[in-house]
C-alpha cells in the first residue's frame, strides 16, 4: 500500500512545477510485479490531480499581475493566451509532455477552461502516457 502512495505522490509532484519523474517509479513497480491496471490508475489519478493544482493557480494568477513580484510579463501572458486560443482546449491532450505540459495546464486555468473538460482531456493524455510506460516495460521484459 505504501508503494502505491509513493507512486501517487510522485505522479502528483511530477504534474506540478517541481521536477520529478513518476515514470521511473511506475517502471520499478511494474518490474517488481505490481498490477499494471492499478498502477496506471493510481499514477493517472495523481498526475491529473497535480495538473488541477496548476489549473487552480492559473485560474487565480492574473489577480496578481500588477504586483512587483509577479513573474510573468503582460506580453508573455498575452502570447500564451493567443497560443491557447489558436490550438484550443484539445491541446490539453498534450499536457503529459515533459516540456510545456505544465505550462499548458497553467494556461488552461488562465483561459478558464471548464474543470470537467480539463480533467477529462488531461486525464486521457496522462493515462495514455502511463499505458505506454506499461507497454515499454512489458516489451523490455519479453525481449
Amino acid at each position: 500500500m505504501i508503494s502505491y502512495l509513493v507512486l501517487f505522490a510522485s505522479a502528483f509532484l511530477a504534474a506540478t512545477i517541481l521536477p520529478f519523474y513518476s515514470e521511473v517509479v511506475l517502471f520499478a513497480m511494474l518490474r517488481d510485479g505490481g498490477d499494471p491496471l492499478l498502477l496506471v490508475a493510481v499514477a493517472t489519478l495523481g498526475n491529473t490531480l497535480g495538473a488541477v493544482v496548476n489549473w487552480v493557480l492559473g485560474r487565480y494568477l492574473l489577480h496578481f499581475q500588477d504586483r512587483r513580484w509577479f513573474y510573468f510579463s503582460h506580453k508573455q501572458i498575452a502570447r500564451a493566451q493567443a497560443w491557447f486560443q489558436r490550438y484550443g482546449f484539445w491541446s490539453l491532450l498534450l499536457a503529459w509532455m515533459p516540456v510545456g505540459g505544465d505550462a499548458l495546464t497553467l494556461i488552461a486555468g488562465i483561459m478558464r477552461v471548464r474543470l470537467w473538460l480539463f480533467i477529462l482531456l488531461v486525464g486521457i493524455g496522462k493515462g495514455l502516457r502511463y499505458v505506454s510506460v506499461v507497454f515499454l516495460q512489458q516489451s523490455a521484459v519479453f525481449s
